[in-house]
């Protein structure tokens, strides 16, 4: 995932994980041509979680990630730097391959990090997650809390939540489902 333009040495990053649990920042003006003991292009390396198997997403500096067995975490951006540690996390672990979070907004505000959580119960349905981007220990919304209405079939690896037109969209397994507002 690309960062907006940075102050400082490295103004052009981009961060990424690894199936070891890492999370990097890495100067993408600089890539290739490892040298053992001076990797130079990686800015900052830092614990994800047990295992990063999906892309990170950005909004208003801070960058959220759903890596495997570990909840959802929001890491600040300062100065091409992330946080040691997350500032804030959900509450509910995803199982593999962790999930890619979609952000929507209204401009800056009104942030929604949106989520797909594989159920380890049963044929490992999928439950769609909306947490506030300002504070993701605070979840807005999950599609099993209207009983049957919301609920959805089962997952696919590496579904990503699709914002578009007011609406957030979930393929699964047999379906494509839109949410958005009730009359």
């Amino acid at each position: 995932m690309l960062l907006p333009d940075q102050a400082g040495a490295h103004p052009h990053l981009l961060v990424g994980g690894g199936k070891e649990g890492k999370l990097y920042v890495v100067d993408r003006d600089n890539m290739g041509q490892f040298q053992a003991g001076a990797d130079s292009q990686i800015v900052q390396s830092l614990l994800g979680g047990a295992g990063v198997w999906c892309t990170p997403a950005y909004w208003q500096n801070s960058v959220y990630l759903a890596p495997v067995n570990d909840t959802l975490k929001a890491f600040q951006v300062y100065n091409g730097l992330l946080s040691n540690a997350p500032v804030a996390k959900g509450s509910v672990a995803f199982t593999f391959p962790g999930a890619t979070p979609s952000v929507s907004a209204n401009g800056s505000t009104e942030g929604i990090v949106w989520v797909i959580r594989r159920t380890t119960t049963g044929s490992q349905a999928a439950v769609l997650h909306a947490y506030d981007a300002a504070n993701v220990s605070r979840e807005l919304y999950d599609s099993n809390q209207a009983g049957t209405r919301d609920q959805l079939d089962v997952a696919v690896k590496f579904a990503v939540p699709t914002v578009a037109n007011g609406k957030v969209y979930v393929g699964t397994s047999s379906t494509l489902t839109g949410f958005g507002l009730l009359p």
